[in-house]
């Protein structure tokens, strides 16, 4: 089953291109099925890209998807066109108004993790968000910052300032092989992470959360929180195969200090061109996501958080 996005959206004709199966709404609204309704909370800086990610992941489900694009009130992005921004999203004070609710909600990293929670400028209003995920949505994904900020906010878990940027791709073990969200899951798994900060495994565990898969070298990954319907990873299944080599190329030319993503070129030579070796993990941990919200999300929307 397609995924349902406007026609004029940039992911459309790019996800058209790769195969994935896509969907118009005036077409969606003429089949007699419900949908899961999945919002994307946007928070990072290049809006497209990240849009792209994720549809291209929830789309390759047999699931119909509704996919809708959600930005924060007052922040203004600097990265992508306004145009862009006011054609395909809707601020999150006019979603919460219409009291609205949702099956999945996806809440994306941003690149403000060296910054205190509390000083984060649109802080007030994310709270806002997860609180409102516990009556308005069924099961949310929060994503590297946006993961840690959930659990903090939830758990007071504080996120920790690495001495150097983990940067590259890294052997992960999977801790939960019987859960649902990691079914056909290998034993190794490689995850790309970029960040500065981290999570302790030991104030997880005092907050009763579960570690689903972890690392020797970047520690937690995927964190399930049942309490909350909510699911935190640390690091970026998401990403694109150049991904990691655009962050590294943009901080060498603005004269940054960074190290060459580990485990990530062949033979760690930033000349080679990198290959994609989490790409089926990504699909698998993201498919598996969407089934188990099918399997248990009401029928009727607006049995959610009843």
């Amino acid at each position: 089953m397609p995924i349902t996005l406007p026609e004029n959206l940039p992911a459309f004709d790019i996800l058209s291109r790769e195969g994935v199966m896509v969907m118009t709404p005036e077409r969606a609204a003429r089949q007699e099925i419900r949908p899961l309704r999945i919002g994307l909370l946007n928070l990072m800086p290049k809006k497209i890209q990240t849009e792209n990610q994720f549809a291209r992941l929830i789309g390759a489900t047999p699931i119909q998807i509704d996919f809708q694009l959600i930005r924060m009130s007052e922040h203004q992005t600097k990265n992508t066109a306004a145009e862009h921004m006011e054609t395909f999203y809707r601020p999150f004070a006019e979603v919460e108004a219409s009291g609205e609710k949702f099956d999945g909600l996806i809440i994306t990293g941003a690149p403000i993790e060296q910054i205190p929670f509390e000083e984060v400028t649109y802080w007030d209003e994310i709270e806002r968000v997860f609180d409102w995920t516990q009556t308005h949505v069924f099961s949310t994904f929060g994503v590297c910052w946006g993961g840690m900020a959930m659990a903090y906010h939830f758990h007071g878990i504080q996120k920790h300032p690495l001495a150097h940027k983990a940067f590259g791709c890294f052997r992960h073990r999977n801790l939960a092989p019987a859960s649902p969200y990691l079914r056909g899951f290998s034993d190794d798994v490689l995850v790309p992470v970029s960040r500065w900060t981290e999570m302790h495994q030991d104030e997880i565990d005092a907050a009763g959360l579960k570690t689903l898969i972890a690392s020797d070298e970047t520690g937690p990954c995927l964190v399930e929180d049942p309490e909350h319907r909510a699911l935190y990873i640390f690091n970026h299944f998401e990403y694109d195969s150049c991904t990691l080599k655009e962050e590294y190329d943009r901080d060498i030319e603005a004269g940054k200090q960074i190290n060459v993503p580990l485990n990530y070129y062949p033979e760690d030579d930033p000349r080679q061109m990198p290959s994609n070796r989490w790409r089926s993990h990504a699909h698998l941990l993201y498919g598996n996501w969407i089934n188990q919200i099918y399997q248990d999300t009401p029928y009727e929307l607006a049995q959610i958080g009843v």
